[in-house]
């Protein structure tokens, strides 16, 4: 979940716990049940005629979607003198402390969040509600972060 003193100066990086175990989980399961599937495409006669290429096909969309299913254990977060580096799904933002109005986990919320100037915010994926006591956590190293690093509102 968390490791103090990354590498490049970066004073924590919180990952999530659960959600990559099951995506890897989930991920072994869809290559695994697709590439069954394939192979007994041949099998019997059903009165459609499965190429070789076919059973491929089906193959290479079980890792095409075990794929998809792994961009779950991607998110990351990273705190440091710089600001917050926040890892997603797809995207990589580094947000200067500057720009940061604070750091909450709404009640309710899948994943805390920075929230930024005029109401906005964006999501940290590495903080997870499923995580629950890795989370609570994580949320308190973060925010004694927040509070040694951005500048103050007065």
């Amino acid at each position: 979940m968390t490791k103090p003193m990354t590498e490049a100066g970066w004073d924590v990086e919180i990952k999530p716990y659960r959600t990559p175990q099951f995506a890897y989980a989930a991920a072994f399961v869809l290559v695994a049940a697709h590439i069954t599937v394939g192979a007994l495409l041949k099998v019997g006669s059903t009165g459609v005629v499965f190429q070789t290429s076919d059973q491929v096909a089906m193959a290479l969309l079980g890792v095409i979607l075990a794929g998809a299913v792994l961009m779950f254990a991607r998110p990351r977060l990273r705190v440091g003198a710089q600001g917050l580096a926040v890892r997603n799904l797809v995207s990589y933002k580094l947000i200067p402390w500057s720009d940061v109005v604070g750091v909450s986990f709404p009640v309710g919320a899948r994943w805390a969040r920075v929230d930024l100037p005029d109401d906005e915010y964006i999501p940290l994926m590495a903080i997870q509600a499923i995580d629950k006591g890795r989370a609570v956590d994580a949320m308190e190293q973060l925010r004694t972060l927040t509070d040694k690093y951005r500048p103050s509102a007065g």
